[in-house]
């Protein structure tokens, strides 16, 4: 079995353990310069890091759902909904430059890079607000059903 590795994100600025299987899909197509992307070689798995602008006109819980949605935007999904939303709490984190941190589960109906078909994909969001940088830094895990 493959072990587990460290892999830097965003040129190094910090790291993120993946598990055996994990590719890095700018190997293999072009990933916008605020994303990391992996999936999984076996499944269709993905894992999205992403350093996006911070939303400061949404707060608390609206600003997980506010990204839920988001997502949904942009890949087109017309069916959302979202099953739970929860807070992280802070003193569990090893980013100790976070200032708020919310972990939300909800389905959308998507279709793949380039694919028409739509699937029905579980989304795991875990956002991690930075007011002091300007940013929030959203992991995004698709889980297809």
């Amino acid at each position: 079995m493959e072990p587990k590795r460290n892999h830097p994100l965003f040129g190094g600025a910090f790291s993120i353990t993946l598990p055996p299987g994990a590719l890095d899909v700018s190997d293999f197509r072009p990933v916008p310069d605020n994303q990391e992307v992996f999936c999984h070689r076996g499944t269709e798995q993905s894992l999205i890091v992403e350093l996006l602008e911070l939303q400061a006109h949404v707060q608390g819980e609206a600003a997980a759902r506010y990204h839920f949605e988001a997502l949904g935007g942009v890949q087109g999904s017309g069916d959302e909904q979202v099953e739970a939303v929860q807070p992280l709490s802070l003193q569990n984190l090893s980013l100790r430059a976070c200032r708020d941190a919310w972990v939300l589960c909800g389905r959308q109906r998507m279709a793949k890079e380039n694919e028409v078909n739509e699937k029905d994909v579980m989304l795991h969001l875990a956002l991690f607000r930075l007011p002091q940088y300007g940013t929030d830094l959203l992991l995004t895990f698709n889980e297809p059903t």
